[in-house]
């Protein structure tokens, strides 16, 4: 396993698809949201990314705003009976929250990496 050479990896584009901080081409997941515990083509010690609550926080933030807007916006145009907000939202809730959570996760391991948030022993 060798180290990543050339220019440094964007943080955005290493989340959009996954993949290693360091290096741009090893997958960052084991199934859907387990980090592995190594990039298998850099070798970068994936084990030392710990994102906490940090994704989940903005997914708050942004889902919320948008389905409580939408929400709003059905309410006030339509006028729908209560059980159409109960039977529409739900879903939509969940589902982007998790289309977002994988690719917020990414993005949070990305930064520490790129910031040096957090130590990678790259020596292992």
């Amino acid at each position: 396993m060798t180290k990543a050479s050339g220019a440094p990896v964007s943080a955005l584009r290493a989340a959009f698809e996954s993949r290693c901080p360091r290096c741009g081409k090893g997958r960052l997941y084991d199934g859907l949201l387990k980090v592995r515990d190594r990039c298998d083509s850099c070798g970068l010690n994936l084990a030392a990314a710990d994102t906490g609550d940090g994704p989940i926080i903005f997914i708050v933030f942004i889902v919320g705003a948008i389905v409580v807007g939408s929400a709003l916006w059905t309410e006030l145009e339509f006028s729908p009976p209560m059980w159409v907000h109960v039977v529409l939202w739900p879903p939509v809730v969940l589902g982007l929250s998790l289309l977002l959570l994988r690719f917020l996760k990414s993005l949070l391991i990305a930064l520490q990496y790129k910031h040096r948030a957090q130590e990678y022993d790259e020596s292992k």
